[in-house]
């Protein structure tokens, strides 16, 4: 068997291991060891003497001293800290009575409040779990369908693996070579955009089917317009200020992400102490669940750069090239089968092993079909928004359905996820056909 067969077949084996619920950072380390002995194999040579030892050692070394994964557990931290804050409450009550003139005004506070939230966390998991404890009984109780009350929290959890500060996009600019400064403007106004593509389609149908989205009671809508000022002075604008302050730094060059990240944890910190909420404990908890994200995070990175290295010694890299290029693809065509790919595997897989596995497989093809890194990385962030939201593995859908009471199934909430990734998807056209959404704002600052 060729060598080129070989790194097919070590791929092959990757998929399915993965597939089975094999932890994917010791997969990637096991498989590149097991393969790149083979690969390195010398008759008279001691067992350890062989070089893949040294490149595990090498890449180890490599990736804990990477400068841009810094940022990481910072961001982590005041996510974490952010999250046990105990503002999400204050900050949806507040967000419902100021929008509460809108149709279907729950569901489009539901989703400004996740896309706030979850660009001060960028966790998933977290933000879909707190607003399907607070938001989703009140949409139920106010009469809401239960799949557009699902799909409204599934979808506005998503966010934050867009909207910058996000981890997704770090990782990705430190497989790609890329300024994470640089790919945080690209986001910005793209992750605003679907948020705001989000609350239009909820406004659209809440005009269409008010049954559907039904319009808040009077005693929750009839507030004083002084009080709802003193509800977002007290909820809304802390928060806004703190994240504004971390990516306004980062974005005009005041800080680096990472000092801007520091400076983020810090604020979080503080703000957890002026609602009263930061104590020992939550302290405790935050630092632990960064440590442990981190620590995931670092471990993919040195299993991903092994596994990508014997790969790339036997030729894997070289004949999927090939075989892409065989195609006669057109930019365009080129996108399409990318995109394709990355949404299928969005399916089994978690964002982290797509970016640290798969994408730089596509990374070496984009000067050839002249397809911009930055642009390519903003279209992927979006695309794997559709990962946690299409079943069969919706990751969202089951974040949910652990806090939602046992009469809501998880079909419906699969089918209330649906509308939004045909939401997304079409998001993801009109950012292609208009780039300048993504680019604009890094050129304007940074120039081209």
């Amino acid at each position: 068997m060729s060598d080129p067969a070989v790194a097919l077949v070590m791929m092959g084996i990757l998929v399915f291991v993965i597939c089975i619920g094999f932890p994917v950072a010791f997969t990637l380390m096991a498989l590149g060891v097991a393969f790149g002995y083979y690969a390195y194999f010398q008759p008279d040579q001691a067992f350890f003497d062989n070089r893949v030892f040294y490149l595990l050692t090498q890449n180890t070394f490599t990736v804990l001293n990477n400068d841009a994964l810094v940022s990481v557990p910072l961001f982590l931290l005041m996510g974490y800290l952010v999250e046990r804050a105990n503002i999400l409450d204050n900050l949806f009550r507040s967000l419902q009575v100021a929008l509460r003139f809108l149709p279907g005004a729950l569901a489009v506070a539901t989703l400004a409040t996740c896309a706030l939230f979850a660009t001060a966390t960028g966790i998933v998991g977290a933000v879909v779990t707190l607003m399907g404890l607070l938001a989703f009984p009140q949409m139920m109780k106010a009469g809401y369908d239960t799949r557009l009350a699902s799909g409204v929290i599934c979808a506005g959890g998503c966010l934050g693996i867009l909207i910058p500060p996000s981890i997704m996009l770090i990782v990705y600019g430190a497989m790609a070579g890329l300024s994470v400064v640089k790919l945080y403007a690209a986001a910005f106004m793209p992750g605003f955009f679907l948020a705001a593509m989000y609350i239009a389609y909820v406004v659209v149908l809440a005009i269409i089917k008010p049954e559907r989205a039904p319009p808040l009671p009077k005693d929750q809508s009839n507030v004083p317009f002084g009080q709802v000022v003193v509800m977002l002075l007290k909820s809304f604008f802390p928060l806004a200020l703190l994240i504004m302050a971390v990516l306004g730094a980062i974005m005009f060059g005041i800080a680096t992400p990472t000092e801007a990240a520091a400076v983020g944890a810090i604020g979080a910190a503080l703000l957890a102490a002026a609602y009263r909420s930061l104590s020992w404990q939550s302290l405790r908890e935050s630092v632990f669940l960064t440590a442990r994200t981190s620590a995931m995070v670092c471990w993919l990175f040195v299993g991903s750069a092994t596994f990508a290295s014997i790969f790339a010694y036997l030729g894997g890299n070289q004949i999927i090239k090939e075989a892409v290029l065989a195609m006669n693809l057109t930019p365009l065509t080129f996108m399409l089968l990318a995109q394709v790919i990355i949404f299928l595997l969005g399916w089994p897989l978690e964002w982290t092993e797509i970016i640290i596995i798969f994408v730089p497989i596509f990374l070496p093809m984009l000067e050839h079909f002249g397809v911009d890194p930055v642009l390519f990385g903003v279209l992927i962030a979006l695309n794997l928004q559709t990962a946690f939201l299409s079943p069969p593995m919706a990751m969202s859908a089951y974040y949910l359905k652990g806090v939602s009471p046992p009469s809501v199934l998880l079909t419906q909430i699969f089918s209330g996820c649906m509308p939004f990734v045909f939401v997304v998807i079409a998001t993801m056209v009109i950012v292609y056909v208009f780039p300048s959404i993504a680019l604009w704002l890094p050129n304007a600052i940074y120039g081209r």
